[in-house]
């Protein structure tokens, strides 16, 4: 093929049929890269128009004597696919809603639920007063550490010893099964 008949060149000249031919004569290579990276992922489509919307932007960086048109095309296609399968598989999971609304919970579950934070509050309750107080700070006021450390005058690792401290202890003596039964 020569560079006449060469589309990309064309494209950055801003000839508008231009793009028209690029994806007429390109169109199945693309698709077929995209297949090939992306299987029959719902994305294939999105991900052949963001080939050739990249290809329209760097048109003007073509070079014919370095590639021919298709290497050109193929290349820039490849590296589009491999930064969104890469972008993908760094993507959290989206998981669907239910369709029914979640409340709280219901029956027996809420008595074992409500029977939990009575034993945690009565454990709690069990600590040393300074403990306490950051962790109550801490859980039911939603304070940083900087706050709590500021409204009680304990430096900030101090507060932080303090909550760490206490919620080992909560967490011993509910594993171990003490607390209001």
């Amino acid at each position: 093929m020569t560079v006449t008949e060469c589309v990309l060149p064309r494209i950055a000249a801003g000839d508008p049929a231009a793009v028209t031919d690029c994806i007429a004569r390109y169109g199945g290579l693309v698709w077929a890269l995209a297949r090939r990276f992306l299987g029959n992922s719902p994305d294939v489509e999105d991900a052949v128009q963001d080939v050739f919307i990249e290809l329209w932007k760097n048109a003007a960086r073509f070079d014919p004597v370095r590639s021919s048109e298709a290497t050109y095309i193929t290349m820039i296609a490849r590296r589009r696919l491999i930064d969104r399968k890469r972008k993908a598989g760094r993507a959290p999971a989206q998981q669907a809603l239910p369709d029914e609304p979640v409340g709280p919970p219901q029956g027996r579950v809420r008595i074992e639920v409500e029977e939990e934070a009575a034993k945690a509050a009565a454990v709690l309750g069990e600590l040393r007063d300074d403990e306490q107080r950051v962790i109550r700070m801490a859980v039911y006021e939603g304070l940083t550490h900087e706050e709590i450390a500021a409204a009680t005058g304990f430096p900030v690792g101090t507060v932080k010893t303090h909550i760490r401290r206490g919620l080992i202890r909560v967490r011993e003596r509910l594993s171990a099964g003490e607390g209001v039964k």
